[in-house]
């Protein structure tokens, strides 16, 4: 029987809140067993980049990065953003250990080819996570933090869509271990009415998927994140819930299958 694995993702919003953050790193340090965390940062860049002069694009709920945007995106995903995440996770007893990509070979990817005249620029299309790297590191009782960059192995980093990493390394963690993905975010699961904190759908399956996305129930930025839960169910992930980052307990919030 395989051994219980944890992924928690992280977005940006709850990384921005402080009150939020403590209170989910210190849900995330309880978890008994193995874990991973991922986070996003999104906002963060956002805010970074204008301060810059760098401004911000978004097509379907991705970031457009150029090369003034990738080297925002390193600074705060790589850097300031999964630095004091591992900093305040070493002060709940967590041994974590920052990573992208990139460090250990851990997440290769391309660069997305230009689709519908749309070019994404350095952003990356994930081909293949180290599950070798990641169970090496859990096992000497490591706990990965995995900030949402990759590389192209070619010496070029990419920026690549945080709820994919989690996917994409859930997906290939499932090879060694039994795993729960949990993506954690300020709302309480996938919502029916966005006014309406409460509407939260409880089970998402793909033909839900196909007719919530065709009536507009869900758009935006949660498209991308039930694409990658539903690839995760497919590929072997145990259990797939969307919730809210005070309640990673997996006890509520909207379940994928």
């Amino acid at each position: 029987m395989k051994e219980k694995l944890t992924l928690v993702k992280v977005g940006g919003a709850i990384v921005e809140d402080e009150a939020q953050l403590a209170r989910l790193l210190k849900d995330f340090s309880a978890i008994p067993g193995r874990k991973v965390l991922v986070h996003g940062g999104g906002r963060r860049a956002t805010q970074v980049a204008a301060r810059l002069g760098i401004e911000s694009k978004m097509v379907g709920g991705r970031r457009i990065t150029d090369s003034d945007m990738l080297e925002v995106v390193t600074m705060v995903y790589g850097g300031l953003v999964n630095k004091n995440v591992v900093a305040r996770l070493q002060a709940e007893g967590v041994r974590a250990i920052g990573l992208t990509g990139a460090d250990g070979d851990v997440i290769r990817s391309h660069r997305r080819p230009v689709k519908d005249g749309v070019d994404f620029g350095f952003v990356g299309d994930v081909d293949r996570v180290s599950e070798q790297s990641l169970s090496h590191l859990i096992e000497q009782g490591m706990v990965p933090v995995l900030a949402p960059l990759t590389h192209d192995g070619e010496g070029h980093l990419l920026n690549t869509n945080a709820d994919t990493i989690a996917s994409e390394a859930a997906k290939a963690l499932a090879k060694v271990y039994d795993v729960t993905l949990i993506f954690s975010f300020e709302k309480k699961g996938v919502l029916s009415n966005p006014d309406d904190d409460d509407s939260v759908i409880p089970v998402i399956t793909h033909a839900d998927f196909e007719r919530y996305r065709a009536d507009g129930t869900i758009s935006g930025g949660m498209l991308p994140k039930i694409e990658n839960a539903l690839s995760a169910v497919d590929a072997g992930v145990s259990r797939v819930i969307i919730t809210l980052a005070t309640a990673i307990d997996g006890e509520h919030g909207t379940v994928i299958s």
